[in-house]
């Protein structure tokens, strides 16, 4: 503002100056040139001849300039009025000596008896060769000045409008600057405080409208990162928890077990034998925990190394099928098989597969009471996929999500019965993964559950 005020008056003071000075060389010029014309009236006329008299009366009406004649000593001999009171003065030698000379002067003339300001102009009276003395105008500057007092009124209250005008921008731009930097600074105070909910509302896109931008994609960055802190804090005391749920469990038996075998409450060999089996199962079971949450942790970190080599899933699958043949049998379960031959070649470690489907069909086995379990295998996409389907129990709709997480157990009390540790699937998912597959689940409660394992084939892994 204080720029534009100052260019404002710089500039009203140079157009008043520069207006002035050519109003006045303007009116100068045209002075002279009436001037000249006045000695081309009467140069011919004589000294205070009636017709001298009339004539400069006639070019006062005309030029409506006071008009003196003054002789060669410098005493005015004619006026174009009436009123004598000039008559016989002297105009200054120093003009009287340039004008006998045949020059033109320019200059502000003070005479006593002028009383409004005036602009004279003294030319030589006379011809060419002969000059009788000099032939002064006089104008008066009152309209000159009136006219640059009109033009300086009318800057200072251009000036005065630019400062209203300059102040309701600055205020405006101000607001408008201001308010949004307020708004920032607020949210950016809680942000400070852990509140990182809060957004920048603007609509502009200025550099301030940039700034709320980022400040709200810091936001809500700072908040995902908040967010994922929280849930991995709650997983993390979910895991220790679990933990200490899981191995306090066969800790309390064996604890009562050895309680009892010590102070002898068990006599008979029979009887010890069986507090013997319970132990050993218990102990089998915190062996395979602890294994488990290794192996768990070791997938996740990426420290298992692949032993990669071809593959044939055709007698892969058969001897898993073998192998819980007995199992099923004691549920009173059916275990079927059923492949679409020729199956692709892959490329895998053969223990870590292994270990995927032991799992599962282990799975399938424990959360089934009748009915089958059936393992299916295709070719699909380049690679096999395999499937293991069931006719249990079923996973809800809510835990099917659940099921890849550490301890999680969509059934406890059967897996309480089964001992189960609860990272089974955890495991199997890292595995797949890790062979740069994919694994699904599709289930039901009470009509089955269904796992889909898709492993790329040989070609689709070069």
């Amino acid at each position: 503002m204080v720029t534009v005020l100052l260019g404002l008056g710089a500039l009203g003071l140079s157009m008043s100056v520069l207006a002035k000075n050519y109003i006045y060389d303007g009116t100068k010029e045209e002075l002279l040139r009436k001037a000249k014309k006045v000695n081309l009236a009467i140069q011919n006329y004589p000294v205070q001849a009636d017709q001298t008299a009339a004539m400069l009366a006639f070019l006062d009406q005309t030029f409506d300039t006071r008009i003196w004649v003054f002789n060669r000593q410098g005493q005015i001999i004619s006026t174009s009025t009436q009123d004598e009171v000039f008559i016989g003065k002297s105009v200054a030698r120093s003009i009287v000596e340039q004008v006998m000379q045949g020059k033109d002067v320019v200059q502000d003339l003070k005479f006593e008896g002028l009383t409004k300001p005036m602009m004279s102009v003294v030319v030589p009276w006379g011809q060419k060769d002969e000059v009788f003395g000099g032939i002064v105008l006089h104008a008066p500057v009152e309209g000159i000045e009136e006219t640059v007092g009109n033009m300086r009124e009318m800057i200072v209250w251009a000036t005065l409008f630019g400062i209203l005008l300059c102040t309701a921008m600055v205020s405006y731009l101000s607001w408008t600057i201001s308010r949004p930097l307020k708004r920032i600074d607020d949210v950016a105070l809680q942000i400070e405080r852990g509140n990182y909910k809060q957004r920048v509302i603007v609509e502009t896109e200025d550099e301030i409208g940039d700034l709320a931008r980022t400040i709200n994609r810091m936001a809500s960055t700072l908040d995902h990162i908040e967010t994922e802190r929280t849930d991995f804090e709650k997983t993390r005391q979910d895991f220790f928890a679990n933990v200490s749920h899981e191995l306090r469990t066969p800790l309390t038996a064996m604890q009562g077990f050895l309680e009892a075998l010590q102070d002898g409450l068990v006599v008979d060999e029979m009887s010890r034998q069986k507090y013997y089996d319970v132990m050993y199962k218990e102990t089998m079971h915190m062996s395979r925990l602890v294994n488990d949450l290794l192996e768990l942790v070791r997938l996740e970190k990426h420290e298992v190394n692949l032993v990669k080599r071809p593959i044939d899933m055709d007698s892969f699958l058969r001897r898993i099928v073998f192998m819980f043949k007995e199992e099923a049998a004691k549920r009173n379960l059916e275990l079927h098989l059923d492949v679409v031959v020729p199956l692709p070649a892959i490329i895998a470690d053969p223990h870590r597969i292994e270990q995927i489907f032991i799992n599962l069909v282990n799975n399938a086995l424990k959360f089934t009471e009748q009915g089958s379990v059936t393992l299916r295998a295709w070719e699909k996409s380049g690679g096999i996929e395999v499937c293991v389907e069931d006719t249990g129990v079923g996973i809800s709709e809510h835990d099917v999500e659940l099921i890849w997480e550490r301890f999680f157990k969509a059934d406890r009390v059967r897996s309480r019965k089964e001992m189960g540790t609860g990272l089974g699937l955890a495991i199997v998912k890292e595995l797949v993964t890790l062979h740069h597959g994919t694994i699904a689940v599709d289930s039901r409660v009470g009509e089955g559950t269904k796992f889909t394992v898709w492993l790329p084939g040989e070609t689709e892994q070069e």
